[in-house]
């Protein structure tokens, strides 16, 4: 390793235990920005801020060249009950780092940090953004499709995400909808009413069984769960109301829109989809970003779970130091080890790249 890789991936660490350590919860992320603009005015890179997202551009932009966007996020979900270390303690044991957001995705944004300060004057056939962004983990509309139209076209994207820096070449769409499955109110000791629980189970039962016929070879099917129900107000009265919710995963041969009209069309009941616009994303495996990523060794897959790749409308790819099963969980950790071989790994796949 370098002395400037070396150097880059200290100051990485020493960034991700600031940040551990302040508190960035999805839409309170203003203490995390601070500490992502002093990181690179430290290293004498302008930085750009809007809201809780900040970017900043390589030295040598270059409009005729293409984009390469490196994008990540600061902000983390609020802990869960079970830890057992302080989750703002920032605590390293041997070669574990300890903390909320030291995973998901802490690691991977310092890592890319790290790696467009090594490339941020270079000459290089590319454009470098780097963007660390805030609520991604609500998909909020104050993350990166906030500052998307202020960063001009971006060609290809790496996103970073705890992998175990293997490549997630797709990733599965997500639509949540909200069911109210309506029928008459009628006294329970009576044959009377028009129970809306049964109405609902029998729209669950479809729901549960059908097979969308399209299955993909990296996402696997479209994955619909019920995942809340709730109906009825008292023992002896029939409901005429029944709520649920449903979790559907999308894979890349269907719209989330065509995947509405599919479930509209199946279950009579008053569908309600929070949004649309999560949509199955993924990138070729003959690009060339792909290419060089599997010259280096590394292994594709496709990835069950949600990140801004589903935000950006340009070819992208998942890729970060950390496992996602470490993710959301008590005791969050990452490995220093990680942390240094994710830069080097993203160092390489950049070096003598062309688009």
């Amino acid at each position: 390793m370098s002395e400037l890789i070396t150097q880059l991936s200290d100051d990485a660490i020493t960034l991700l235990k600031a940040l551990i350590q302040t508190p960035s919860f999805s839409r309170e992320e203003a203490g995390t920005a601070a500490l992502i603009e002093q990181f690179l005015s430290h290293h004498h890179i302008p930085a750009q801020r809007r809201g809780n997202n900040v970017w900043a551009i390589s030295k040598n932009y270059d409009p005729r060249n293409p984009t390469i966007l490196l994008n990540s996020h600061h902000d983390t979900v609020r802990p869960g009950a079970g830890w057992t270390v302080e989750p703002f303690g920032a605590a390293v044991v041997g070669d574990k780092l300890f903390g909320l957001g030291s995973n998901d995705a802490g690691a991977a944004a310092v890592s890319l940090l790290a790696t467009f300060c090594y490339f941020y004057d270079q000459k290089t056939t590319f454009n470098l953004i780097c963007a660390i962004t805030a609520e991604e983990e609500i998909s909020g509309a104050g993350g990166i499709v906030s500052i998307l139209p202020e960063l001009g076209k971006i060609d290809v994207g790496i996103v970073g995400e705890p992998t175990g820096m293997r490549v997630a070449v797709a990733e599965k769409g997500l639509m949540v909808l909200d069911v109210v499955a309506r029928g008459r109110t009628g006294h329970a000791a009576r044959d009377e009413g028009d129970n809306a629980l049964y109405r609902a189970l029998d729209a669950i039962a479809w729901l549960r069984t059908y097979q969308f016929p399209q299955v993909s070879p990296l996402l696997g099917p479209v994955k619909m769960t019920v995942t809340q129900i709730t109906a009825g107000t008292q023992h002896n009265v029939v409901p005429d109301e029944c709520r649920f919710v449903v979790d559907i995963r999308t894979n890349e041969f269907y719209s989330n829109e065509e995947i509405l009209a599919t479930v509209r069309a199946h279950v009579p009941a008053d569908i309600t989809p929070r949004s649309t616009h999560l949509q199955s994303s993924g990138i070729s495996l003959t690009h060339s970003l792909v290419q060089k990523v599997v010259a280096l060794g590394k292994t594709t897959y496709g990835s069950p779970t949600l990140s801004d790749q589903a935000l950006l409308r340009s070819d992208t790819l998942k890729m970060g130091p950390g496992e996602s099963a470490r993710s959301h969980t008590p005791d969050e950790y990452i490995l220093l080890s990680e942390i240094r071989g994710g830069i080097q790994d993203y160092i390489a796949l950049l070096t003598d790249f062309a688009l």
